[in-house]
């Protein structure tokens, strides 16, 4: 009988494993089973760290619009408040992009909401 070499799927399937692991710290990167869980880890912590970033992100786009808003007068909750009254639908985003690299837009838009 001929010698039959088993195994292609599953060793691909561990070289796979092993790529994604690439950089990971000791034996994390070169056993299979610690790399698996590790991944698992790591899979769980980006998940969860893809949320965190849109919530810091707002975070920051309020100290921007706040810091801004107090050169010309306002807080930032009373800048927000204004800008409801006078149906101003610019969002966070993008009132801190212009706060930060426009200011002179950011004067004009907090002259036309205190009228």
């Amino acid at each position: 009988m001929v010698r039959v070499k088993r195994g292609k799927i599953a060793t691909k399937k561990r070289e796979k494993l092993l790529r994604r692991v690439k950089g990971f710290y000791s034996g994390r990167n070169t056993k299979e089973r610690a790399a698996k869980e590790a991944l698992l880890h790591a899979g769980a912590h980006a998940f969860a760290d893809r949320k965190k970033k849109k919530r810091v992100n707002r975070q920051v786009w309020q100290i921007k619009i706040n810091a801004a808003s107090r050169d010309e007068g306002l807080t930032y909750s009373k800048f927000t408040n204004l800008l409801k009254k006078n149906k101003v639908e610019i969002d966070r985003k993008i009132l801190a992009l212009i706060a930060e690299k426009h200011p002179e837009v950011f004067k004009k838009i907090v002259e036309q909401i205190k009228k």
